[in-house]
């Protein structure tokens, strides 16, 4: 019984743990896009006449390896993100690398 009740608990803490940094995740990614370049990528991506992220997205009409690159190696206006969206405080607290911002930002956008 003891043994259940240990199994039981281990796996109810896991679960906690997951749904806790899956929330955290995405507080994460949606600091970067608030704050990213110091004005956030809203400032360009919420306007109609530049790509849409979340419509991207969530169509399928991006891909996460395809933002991920743009991010790292920049596209037609859109300048290397990697060095701004580290710079942004929560993504240092928590210690991410760049693929983990990167999740981060995807998720926040995705969801």
């Amino acid at each position: 019984m003891k043994k259940l009740l240990l199994a039981v608990s281990t796996v109810a803490l896991l679960g906690f743990g997951a749904t806790a940094s899956a929330a955290d995740e995405l507080k994460v990614g949606k600091k970067i896009y608030d704050r990213a370049f110091g004005r956030g990528c809203g400032a360009c991506h919420d306007i109609s006449s530049n790509p849409q992220l979340v419509a991207l997205i969530k169509s399928g009409d991006l891909s996460k390896a395809s933002f991920a690159d743009t991010l790292k190696n920049g596209k037609n206006g859109m300048p290397k993100a990697m060095a701004a969206i580290m710079a942004v405080g929560p993504v240092k607290k928590a210690g991410y690398s760049e693929d983990e911002a990167i999740d981060a930002v995807w998720a926040f956008l995705a969801k």
